[in-house]
């Protein structure tokens, strides 16, 4: 699936930000991801996102399956197919068992047999969503031949460069790698460290994450204390234009089809910080 090579990530759409959409468009860029995020209702945002845009896809980074259902996925697709034909990418992703034991009256089990039940119901329901259509926040070597059975491909979350190698050897040729890539635009290294070592605290007690961190290389101690340098150094761009230019290209050289940038800090939601990022090299 080509959806072109760079996009941007947001975390939410906030309030005052109605225009940041189409701005991002105009910038230039191929896909605007939406976060799925802890709560139903992504697809309130998507649809405002499709409205405010024209041409732009819209990707879902990504559809949290214990807080939707096949059924509130399946509307929500056709919904969006049939006012934006051809303009949504749904990511789906399993969360993690801190945030649904927390947050919902479910409990975390099974994560390759719950995702594949959900994929069943997905493709039971009339008109589904088709698989060149969706797409896993894939992260462990299982998770990932799931997406290369069953979906486009992967949508890997907070990733280092080794993770995106396996990404593209878990899903093999012809599937999209579409890893989203932090970024601390600025010129003092030590400063941009903190806020992205902020921006990374809440994903320090989450396994799915940590674990994938360790198969990239990191270790428990980089994992300690708020994260280590080496940890904040390989899951964040950290500097001027030309450092985050240099990570985008190590992910494509890893295998990624599709970058997609999130802007931490104070200027993360800021049209002029992304209009700075479209200038890098396709």
């Amino acid at each position: 699936m080509d959806i072109g090579p760079l996009g941007v990530w947001l975390s939410h759409l906030p309030e005052g930000a109605a225009g940041l959409p189409r701005a991002l468009e105009d910038a230039g860029y191929d896909v605007v991801w939406i976060a799925g995020g802890i709560s139903p209702g992504v697809f309130d945002v998507v649809e405002r996102v499709l409205a405010a845009t024209e041409r732009v896809t819209v990707g879902i980074g990504v559809v949290n399956i214990w807080m939707e259902t096949p059924e509130s996925v399946t509307a929500g697709w056709q919904r969006c197919e049939e006012r934006w034909p051809g303009r949504l990418l749904v990511g789906l992703g399993i969360s993690h068992a801190p945030i649904i034991d927390r947050f919902t009256q479910q409990t975390y089990r099974r994560p390759l047999a719950t995702m594949h039940a959900f994929l069943d119901a997905l493709d039971a329901q009339t008109d589904p969503l088709p698989p060149e259509r969706r797409v896993l926040g894939a992260l462990g070597p299982k998770m990932l031949g799931v997406a290369a059975e069953r979906t486009a491909g992967t949508h890997p979350y907070h990733v280092a460069v080794q993770n995106t190698a396996a990404a593209r050897a878990g899903v093999g040729p012809g599937r999209l790698v579409a890893p989203e890539v932090s970024v601390v635009l600025t010129s003092d290294v030590d400063a941009g460290r903190a806020v992205a070592r902020e921006g990374l605290a809440g994903y320090l007690g989450l396994p799915n994450y940590t674990n994938n961190w360790l198969r990239a290389g990191l270790t428990q101690a980089d994992l300690a204390d708020g994260g280590s340098d080496r940890l904040v150094d390989a899951l964040v761009a950290i500097g001027d234009l030309d450092a985050v230019a240099a990570r985008v290209q190590e992910h494509r050289d890893a295998g990624a089809d599709h970058v997609c940038l999130q802007a931490l800090g104070p200027r993360s939601h800021d049209a002029a910080t992304y209009r700075e990022l479209a200038t890098l090299p396709a």
